[in-house]
């Protein structure tokens, strides 16, 4: 598991959420919210639900819009993904609900039916 600290003080960024830091966003919401993290996590970067789970936070995140000279950036992917779901104003439930349609918008990419929308 990837210390936080470790990496917010790396300053680290990525070009999108890295599937790394998902164990380290479990202590910040709910019990359902900690039983999506910790099956996530266990799974290969390429698995469909950990690449949902990626998904899910480029758009929540707003990745597509970081760049080096944007302060979330600076920052970096640990402390942006932090604050990102500390901050979110939906609940617990609704974080599972963006999952599922990430879920989804994964299984029509890798069934050839659609194309991934990375915009929030």
């Amino acid at each position: 598991m990837v210390d936080v600290n470790d990496a917010v003080l790396d300053g680290k960024a990525e070009l999108f959420f890295p599937a790394y830091l998902i164990p380290s966003l479990r202590e910040l919401r709910g019990e359902s919210w900690r039983q999506l993290v910790d099956r996530v996590s266990t799974l290969p970067d390429t698995h469909p639900d950990s690449l949902a789970f990626v998904l899910m936070m480029i758009k929540l995140g707003d990745c597509m819009k970081c760049h080096s000279n944007y302060y979330k950036f600076l920052r970096g992917c640990a402390f942006c993904s932090l604050q990102t779901i500390r901050t979110f104003k939906g609940s617990d439930a609704d974080l599972l609900q963006r999952y599922s349609k990430a879920q989804d918008e994964i299984d029509r990419q890798l069934n050839g039916i659609g194309t991934l929308s990375l915009a929030a």
